[in-house]
């Protein structure tokens, strides 16, 4: 009865999603979305038997659930207002809320419609595909599970299916890594953290790489504590799985598993039985890494650069310097500051300005013709302000805290380390730069619930102030982007200046707040 009952919802669900999908016309490609259906039912209850290894509570099952309804909902949000709501561009007429996932949507359809083999998805296809690994996929479920109709609904129902992982492996890596009450409020952070909800609901890459690199990580924790086959397979099949996505982020990955593998002090100079397995596996898997990389970025180096090793450092060389040539034409107060700041300064600015993106006074103030991207600007600066502001207060807090000390720095560091690699590879660029950080949320969020359990568990108050500078911080900027926008007069219009009188405000709140918390201060008379 209960299987029958399932059956006939997954059957009026996809008459539904056929219906939306048509923009409310017709449902006579539902099938197409019942078989899609059931590939994610497949996905989602293969990934939790196999977790049944992590004994983990039911209730986790229907966080699962939960995580990929709210990211197919608001896939579908974006599917039908963006063509009302949205600037009138091709890629929000056509429903997406990236112009990225629908270039490479379409090509992939027009792939999956041709007769060329879909492999052809790896070669000549830059323009929309760096590396072909999420053009292969959407063409591949557009060839083998699509209708005669572009249903691009369908790939984010897979999208969202895929990122929700993420729920099962932040959950097992952070109880592995400190305890379930943090595991769980990491997980529930992970659900609602909008740039995560934002990446899987839509048809990016980044929400695989969500997922893998959680997973990867819950390895190294796993083979940390047991040194056992299981962590080394979690450890390093992730690794593999990046590489056609993304050659040059999977080598990322890997070392920073490796950095995190050795302050975390897993063993991995001193295995017993696994050694061999290991050091053979990422052996092998260095050698596939390398030669992917040099196939991958030999079309944007130039031809005297062989060494794939070179060649990311020549890539990342060229990344770095076009984004700050963006970031400062980009702006005329950034060229105002440039012009008057020693050469040295530039680059630390560059820096901080890309780690605040996106800032809010700037998404709370900056006008747009589609009130929705404001709300949606909005939406997005609030979740990574609140956690910028966890993740500046984290090093302090873990210094003074020994238990787990190891795991909690080498994870800091890693989270530290893509910040500032993002904003350097992103610059101000309000998608890339937080989609490239997006990738490691899961463990971004299993520190920021460490933070707050062990924030509340020894009393300290520097989560508070640290708050309190961040808002202080912000508040001085308000005025400043109102000057911008609609002409109030304001007296202060040097940036510089501005952080300064926040900085200024900031120590004085922290002040204040130090002072009204001593209870036997003794006041002169």
């Amino acid at each position: 009865m209960i299987a029958i009952s399932l059956i006939l919802a997954g059957m009026l669900l996809s008459l539904l999603f056929a219906w939306v999908s048509s923009g409310f016309k017709q449902v006579s490609d539902w099938s197409s979305f019942w078989v899609v259906l059931l590939v994610c039912s497949g996905i989602l209850a293969a990934f939790w038997k196999a977790f049944k290894i992590e004994n983990p509570p039911q209730a986790l099952a229907y966080l699962l659930i939960g995580a990929w309804i709210l990211r197919f909902i608001t896939g579908m949000i974006w599917f039908t207002t963006l063509p009302i709501l949205g600037h009138g561009t091709p890629a929000e007429k056509a429903g997406y809320v990236m112009a990225d996932a629908g270039s490479r949507d379409q090509a992939a359809w027009s792939l999956a419609k041709s007769e060329k083999p879909l492999w052809t998805a790896f070669r000549g296809n830059r323009k929309v595909d760096q590396y072909g690994g999420m053009l292969f996929i959407s063409a591949l479920v557009y060839r083998y599970l699509g209708s005669n109709v572009h249903q691009p609904l369908m790939m984010v129902m897979i999208t969202a299916a895929v990122s929700s992982l993420a729920v099962l492996f932040t959950w097992a890596f952070a109880r592995r890594a400190w305890n379930e009450k943090i595991a769980w409020l990491s997980v529930w952070i992970l659900l609602l953290y909008p740039e995560a909800v934002l990446l899987g609901s839509s048809q990016m890459r980044e929400a695989f790489f969500i997922v893998l690199v959680s997973a990867a990580f819950y390895g190294l924790v796993r083979f940390r504590e047991k040194h056992d086959l299981t962590g080394i397979c979690w450890g390093l099949v992730p690794l593999l799985l990046l590489i056609p996505f993304s050659p040059p982020f999977a080598a990322l990955v890997t070392v920073l598993l490796l950095i995190a593998g050795l302050i975390a002090g897993t063993g991995l100079l001193k295995t017993r039985i696994s050694q061999p397995l290991f050091w053979l596996g990422l052996t092998a898997l260095s050698f596939v890494i390398l030669v992917s990389l040099y196939f991958a970025l030999k079309q944007f180096t130039p031809a005297r650069i062989w060494n794939p090793i070179e060649m990311v450092a020549w890539w990342l060389r060229k990344s770095a310097h076009l984004q700050a040539f963006m970031s400062e034409n980009a702006s005329g107060w950034m060229q105002k500051i440039f012009d008057s700041s020693p050469q040295w300064t530039h680059f630390p600015m560059l820096l901080v300005y890309g780690i605040v993106q996106p800032f809010l006074p700037a998404a709370l103030v900056a006008g747009s013709y589609a009130p929705l991207w404001k709300w949606i600007a909005i939406w997005r600066s609030i979740g990574w302000t609140l956690a910028l502001a966890f993740l500046v207060y984290t090093p302090f807090l873990a210094v003074r805290i020994k238990q787990n000390r190891r795991i909690t720095m080498a994870i800091i560091t890693v989270v530290w380390i893509v910040m500032i690699i993002a904003a350097v590879r992103g610059g101000s660029d309000q998608w890339d730069n937080p989609r490239y950080r997006a990738a490691f949320a899961g463990l971004a969020c299993a520190i920021i619930g460490w933070t707050w359990i062990e924030h509340l568990r020894v009393g300290d108050p520097w989560l508070r102030r640290a708050f309190l500078s961040v808002a202080a911080i912000l508040i001085w900027f308000l005025p400043w982007y109102l000057r911008r926008y609609y002409s109030l007069e304001w007296t202060v219009i040097d940036p510089m200046r501005i952080l300064g009188l926040g900085l200024a405000t900031a120590s004085l709140v922290v002040i204040w707040d130090w002072v009204s918390t001593q209870k036997n201060i003794c006041l002169p008379s």
